[in-house]
């Protein structure tokens, strides 16, 4: 993986955890402090397809000052190992057992949950098994229950054989999420770029993001359908929680109504709407995300300042 133009951006101590012998890349920033001895608010960060850990670098230097930030990569993505199809399931399931193990090994407890795409339904999935874990949400862009939302250009990397060459072979989907995913294309620096394209530089390494692709549980027949009812059904447990919404109105997959339908779960949810944003919002405003997100926290901010001050 080649690290020359983005490593700059992404300057954060490699962590690894192994889950049955497949490792598990991810970052435990907090400045000043080892990961074990920092307070206890955590904010969680969890990734789509077809990005990584790289996704949340901005948020992860405004906060790691005042909270531990830990964010992954799956399986098969960032700098997680890459393994076959048949040493590795890539369904939902799975996504969730690993989150899940990751939480628990960490010992991560006060979470505020920062997901995007599908680290929604990833993070819910983790969040209703272990919900003495998790005390707020930030959803961005994303969904956590059944829809028939799903757009032409997604679809059709699912027909068989062509969409697996389309995906795993001509690397369509990283490159043209670098177009369409966001509603500033222009503004990617070469930097950036090659941040989202360096982990899935050949076939063996997009395995992920065609089977994130494959997993999108359409019908009930699909493997991964039960999960998602299972977790649309247990959303209900944070309808008392704090939750933000934070939208990029551009976003040609994850539309409003996917917007409007996590407002039935959560109706007293804080909602941000970002006009000039797209599904890659932490491209398009950074600024506006990361103030949205500073707002929702700010007693946990206060918090964690306290602390400080106590133990100091």
């Amino acid at each position: 993986m080649k690290k020359t133009l983005w490593r700059s951006l992404y300057p954060f101590e490699s962590r690894f955890l192994d889950l049955g012998g497949f490792r598990m890349h991810y970052v435990d920033e907090q400045k000043g402090r080892h990961p074990s001895d920092a307070p206890r608010q955590v904010l969680l960060m969890v990734h789509g397809n077809p990005t990584w850990s790289f996704f949340f670098r901005n948020l992860i230097v405004r906060f790691r000052d005042r909270f531990r930030c830990v964010a992954l990569d799956h399986i098969g993505c960032g700098l997680s190992d890459k393994p076959s199809e048949k040493e590795y399931s890539y369904r939902m399931e799975q996504r969730i057992d690993d989150l899940c193990r990751l939480v628990t090994e960490l010992d991560l407890h006060n979470i505020t949950l920062i997901a995007h795409d599908w680290g929604g339904v990833i993070g819910m999935g983790a969040a209703t098994r272990l919900p003495e874990c998790f005390e707020r949400l930030v959803l961005m862009n994303t969904a956590a229950f059944r829809s028939d939302k799903f757009p032409f250009r997604i679809r059709i990397g699912r027909i068989p054989i062509f969409g697996r060459l389309m995906i795993q072979g001509l690397n369509l989907f990283v490159q043209t999420a670098l177009r369409q995913a966001t509603a500033k294309p222009q503004n990617l620096s070469k930097e950036v770029r090659s941040g989202y394209l360096a982990p899935y530089d050949s076939w063996n390494h997009r395995t992920a993001v065609y089977r994130f692709v494959d997993d999108v549980p359409l019908m009930e027949k699909h493997p991964s359908y039960r999960t998602l009812v299972e977790i649309e059904n247990r959303l209900p447990l944070f309808r008392n929680k704090p939750v933000s919404l934070i939208w990029g109105m551009q976003d040609w997959c994850f539309t409003s109504d996917f917007l409007a339908k996590f407002l039935q779960f959560f109706p007293e949810a804080e909602v941000h709407r970002l006009a000039e944003a797209g599904h890659y919002l932490l491209e398009d405003d950074p600024e506006a995300v990361g103030e949205a997100i500073e707002q929702f926290l700010k007693g946990y901010l206060l918090t964690a300042i306290d602390s400080a001050d106590a133990s100091g």
